[in-house]
Parts: C-alpha cells; structure tokens; sequence
C-alpha cells in the first residue's frame, strides 16, 4: 500500500512541475475561500527544446476552489514562442501529439494542449481546448511557432 502511495505522489509531482505559474490576477472577490483568478502558466515542449507555451485560464475561487472541488471554467487561450535555439528533443514528432493535460475540474474535464506539426510550411501549431467525458468545449485557442532553419524529421 505504502508503494502505491510513494506512486502516486510522484506522478502528482511529475505532472505538477511541467508548468510554471508565472503569475495570477483576480476576477472577482470572494469572502470565504480564495478569489476567482486568471492564472498564466509556462509549459516548455518537451520534444521541441527553445520552445514555451504560455496559457492563460480561469481558476475558479470560493471554498471548493480552495480546497481544489470546484469546476474551472472551459476558457483558456495560449501563446507559444520561440525562447532560445531550435532543436528537436525527438527522432520524429508526430504529425498530431497531445503535448500536456491538466485537471480543471475533480472528474472528467481537462485543459489540454495539442501540437500539430505543419510540415508544408515548418510550423509546429499548438492548440489548447478542454474537454468532458460527456460533453466537450468548443471555446478553443491556437498559436503557431515557426522553425526557420531547423528541418524536421520526416515521419
């Protein structure tokens, strides 16, 4: 039992340094709990070194917001650049590839970033959504990082 706690431990520390806050604003006040907030996250890809996502999304406050139950909202937008030199971290990137995910709510919905390789123009394309396990979000948000001289492999 104890090895299945150390399991999940890590994996939760895994998962939660892949993204840097870089910082937060509040929405709205909120008397008992914390406030509602508009965080910013950096996420670096990890196949495509030089390259960070930054996405903005809501966290929703009060009393479940601070004890991590309640439901954020499906809204989030995204900008990736490029923020040092090129290169692949991968033999091959796939042509669709889900770059990373977060719970935004305690069961079945998740923020998620897709990167999209664009291979006719040398752009890798990111695209964030959320989705439901019933029902999805169309509220969506796309970004492009050209690759200039850096020639990916073919796959």
């Amino acid at each position: 039992m104890k090895r299945l706690y150390a399991t999940l431990l890590f994996l939760a520390l895994v998962g939660a340094v892949r993204a840097e806050q870089i910082g937060e604003v509040s929405t709205a006040f909120i008397l008992i709990g914390a406030n509602h907030k508009v965080v910013v996250e950096a996420y670096d890809d990890p196949k495509v070194n030089g390259v960070t996502c930054y996405v903005s999304r809501a966290k929703t406050g009060g009393v479940m917001g601070a004890i991590g139950l309640a439901e954020d909202k499906a809204e989030a937008s995204i900008a990736c650049r490029q923020v040092g030199p090129l290169s692949l971290n991968a033999k091959t990137l796939d042509a669709q590839e889900e770059m990373f995910s977060e719970r935004i709510s305690v069961l079945f919905k998740k923020l998620r970033v897709v990167r999209m390789v664009d291979r006719k123009r040398n752009v890798l394309v990111y695209l964030t959504y959320s989705d439901k396990l019933i029902d999805g979000s169309p509220q969506n948000s796309v970004t492009a990082v050209p690759l200039g001289a850096l020639v990916l492999p073919g796959k």
